[in-house]
């Protein structure tokens, strides 16, 4: 695709498998920092290691990766550092953070939200490879994807590797909703064209960054995850990602109620009310608990001279953040006719919040919250096909595996290029993908989308490989395999070893190479 071809030298993506099938054990849920010191150490190893984190970057018992680090005398930790809110999380939106010297590890603690917001070459200097881990909260608005922008930014120009470690959307990963940001409106608070809900995981983000980028990326999955898993479903504990957001509830109210800046509409209660002066509340409720949103009801509430609603959320699997706030200013603006403020020579913060100018166009035409979905759907509908490129997980809880940095394929002396690349998966076997290697060999290769079985015909030869099933029947005798023919960027793939063997060759990998020859 043409996203890998941007990624230059290395890039090495911990992803996850397909189980067997029903009856086989499902991958208990590990963060991307604990799949990282479980199976690929060797990344940090003899390294100069910057960590960029904050109080988020725990592991599931709530242990700091900073302590981690620090503790274990292999791993070389030479530079920390914070994104906005600081390395400790205290410090108020918007506020100058400082950098600084750790006390207890004596190793410098650079803020990426002071002086500079992208590591400088003075802050890389010393380090060879940046880890950053850090917990989303799933909106394109929340700076720390920024701060990931920004920093595989800096690791692309400086020569430096990045590692991200993967961690849950605590909103999940199906609901992608409101509008995509134009170019224009980019901003720390809109880093990209992501809608405002993006649905995506931060290993996730860094891959779709990646296609401008081009940075020495590795991503290191977490295990056991899908995408219709929201936080509360991983047995994680909440860690306050910053000062406004202490718990899950402000985490799903803040699409919902965070998007009013210069409006008069404001949230309260940290992302749990919004409202604003001239509104009546239970007008305010009844429009809302009539627009049929999933998931939720609004409880009409006065906040001193301001009346709104507070949110109930009583199922958040159907629950649209994003979809709600923007009926929530929508039909504010029906009932308090707030000013619109506008972008002139200078782009204002409410336009850089909605990603485009045309949404304050909208209310200012007091269009229904209908009336906008309508409008912005069709960049939507693009960002979505744009979208599934980048995605790493599905709906099936998956295994460990290696995508590593680019592995040569020789058929009969002949390159092949592929469009999904091979990888290495949990059972150290070259998955490969089917279609290309035994269409090289001269075969012929039918797949049925229904059944999922893959038919190969040629030297003299017939065999059958199904997706998500060790057993391959060559010559109607069933063969056992270590592994299992999987789908990945919509691509079957199979171990090279035995879609060779199969056909009558020998297979020869080279693991010091990276390469495999089949003749």
């Amino acid at each position: 695709m043409k996203y890998l071809l941007r990624i230059t030298a290395f890039i090495l993506v911990l992803v996850l498998t397909f189980s067997f099938s029903g009856s086989a054990e499902t991958p208990k849920f590990k963060l991307g920092n604990e799949v990282l010191l479980e199976k690929y150490y060797h990344l940090l190893q003899g390294k100069r290691v910057g960590l960029i984190t904050n109080q988020s970057g725990v592991d599931s018992k709530g242990r700091s990766l900073v302590d981690i680090f620090a503790e274990d005398k292999s791993i070389n930790l030479v530079a920390l550092y914070g994104p906005e809110h600081g390395i400790d999380g205290i410090a108020k939106a918007g506020e100058y953070v400082e950098s600084y010297v750790h006390k207890k590890l004596g190793i410098p603690v650079y803020s990426l939200y002071g002086s500079t917001r992208m590591p400088t070459e003075a802050m890389l200097r010393n380090v060879d490879v940046l880890v950053f881990d850090m917990q989303d909260i799933g909106s394109r608005t929340y700076t720390y994807i920024s701060t990931l922008n920004y920093s595989m930014v800096a690791a692309q120009k400086y020569g430096k590797s990045i590692i991200v470690l993967d961690r849950p959307n605590p909103v999940g990963g199906l609901i992608v909703e409101g509008p995509v940001l134009e170019d224009k409106f980019k901003s720390f608070v809109g880093i990209d064209n992501l809608p405002m809900a993006h649905g995506m995981t931060i290993g996730e983000l860094a891959f779709y960054f990646n296609r401008q980028i081009g940075a020495n990326l590795t991503v290191v999955a977490m295990e056991g995850y899908t995408r219709s898993m929201l936080f509360m479903d991983t047995g994680l504990q909440w860690v306050q990602t910053s000062p406004n957001i202490p718990d899950l509830a402000s985490v799903f109210g803040y699409m919902a109620t965070g998007l009013g800046e210069g409006t008069g509409i404001f949230q309260a209660d940290q992302f749990k009310w919004i409202g604003g002066r001239g509104i009546d509340p239970s007008k305010f409720a009844d429009l809302l608990n009539q627009a049929g949103l999933q998931g939720v009801t609004f409880i009409p509430e006065m906040r001193g001279e301001a009346g709104g609603v507070r949110l109930n959320i009583i199922d958040p699997y159907s629950f649209n953040p994003a979809r709600s706030g923007i009926y929530a200013l929508s039909y504010a603006r029906i009932l308090s006719d707030f000013k619109v403020p506008k972008s002139g020579q200078s782009i204002i913060m409410f336009d850089k919040i909605m990603g485009t100018d045309k949404i304050g166009q909208y209310l200012e035409e007091k269009l229904t919250p209908q009336q906008i979905e309508q409008k912005y759907e069709p960049q939507l509908a693009k960002f979505k096909e744009e979208r599934k490129k980048y995605l790493i997980y599905d709906h099936i809880p998956r295994r460990g595996y290696a995508l590593g940095e680019q592995i040569a394929v020789k058929v009969s002396g002949n390159p092949i290029s592929f469009d999904s690349p091979p990888f290495i998966d949990g059972n150290n076997r070259l998955m490969v993908p089917l279609r290309a290697i035994a269409e090289s060999m001269g075969a012929i290769v039918h797949y049925n989308p229904l059944t999922r079985e893959i038919l190969i015909s040629g030297h003299g030869r017939t065999i059958q490989f199904t997706v998500n099933s060790p057993n391959a029947i060559v010559n109607g005798e069933v063969n056992t395999m270590d592994t299992i023919p999987v789908i990945n960027h919509s691509r079957t793939l199979a171990p090279a070893r035995y879609v060779g063997e199969y056909l009558g060759a020998k297979v020869h990998w080279s693991p010091e190479l990276r390469s495999v020859l089949i003749d």
